[in-house]
């Protein structure tokens, strides 16, 4: 459970650290676009819905942990998220962020304090995975090399292992809208391809350009390109693309993270397509 620990507390320190200087760096027009799609009006009230899981989630982390009595709840999520946002709506914005910045430090803090025992409880696990894990990936608005790499190196990383544990493969696969778990991992490495070659395309080529592939055609086309491939090969060629990633990844300069398309299409391919195609459900 060492990885898990060191995993979580690096969410804490580097992804949410950073998060709201990493949303601010956009322009206002594209702030808004993302908070839109996000479901929410203000880049604050996404913060507040932050804020009300993590102050909930951090009692029950804590109470189980300690081997404490909590009370057990039946969520109304819809009706959760609007009573967070309403309870800081007129709060002032400077006092907000360093609430927010506060309740981060000392989250951080109480994690760091949990002893490994507490770390090896499965409930603990759920919320801490939900709360700052899962939680960073369903509300990327502005992706940092530390969320690409993490994806990469935890959740793809053993993708494989994680589909043959699914009890019904089948459902899982049709709710993919995918024949077999071959033609679901030609389509991820498709698409990994296809975004390197246009992320090193707007890195380090002149005047380079791009069309975005019709998503239906090129994902039948996928298909068929691996079709012949073994299971085994086709394996081999996933892990060695993966690293091929995580070396982009890992490489590109600091400033490539603010370009939108490369953001875009690294966001998409690796962070989106992960839990669009997550075999955890």
């Amino acid at each position: 459970m060492t990885n898990f620990r060191q995993r979580t507390l690096g969410f804490l320190d580097l992804e949410w650290g950073t998060y709201v200087e990493r949303f601010n760096r956009w322009p206002v027009d594209e702030g808004v676009r993302r908070m839109n799609d996000q479901g929410f009006k203000r880049f604050r009230d996404m913060l507040a819905h932050e804020l009300a899981w993590w102050e909930e989630g951090m009692e029950v982390i804590l109470a189980i942990a300690e081997n404490r009595e909590y009370a057990r709840k039946k969520y109304d999520f819809d009706a959760f998220n609007a009573e967070a946002v309403a309870k800081y709506k007129d709060w002032d914005e400077g006092k907000f962020l360093a609430h927010f910045e506060k309740t981060r430090q000392k989250v951080l803090a109480d994690l760091k304090s949990m002893n490994d025992a507490a770390w090896e409880k499965r409930r603990v696990q759920e919320w801490v995975n939900g709360m700052f894990i899962e939680h960073a990936r369903e509300h990327l608005v502005a992706l940092s090399r530390f969320l690409a790499l993490d994806t990469l190196q935890n959740e793809w990383a053993a993708y494989v292992q994680n589909f043959e544990k699914i009890k019904d493969k089948d459902a899982f696969l049709k709710k993919q809208g995918v024949a077999s778990f071959h033609d679901l991992l030609a389509h991820v490495v498709g698409w990994w391809e296809e975004g390197a070659r246009i992320v090193k395309g707007i890195l380090y080529e002149p005047n380079f350009t791009w069309q975005d592939p019709d998503t239906d055609a090129f994902n039948i086309e996928l298909t068929k390109k691996y079709a012949a491939w073994s299971d085994a090969d086709l394996f081999k060629h996933f892990e060695a693309t993966r690293a091929a990633m995580i070396e982009l990844a890992t490489t590109i300069p600091d400033d490539a993270f603010l370009n939108k398309d490369i953001e875009g299409w690294l966001a998409a391919d690796v962070v989106g397509h992960y839990d669009g195609h997550n075999p955890k459900g």
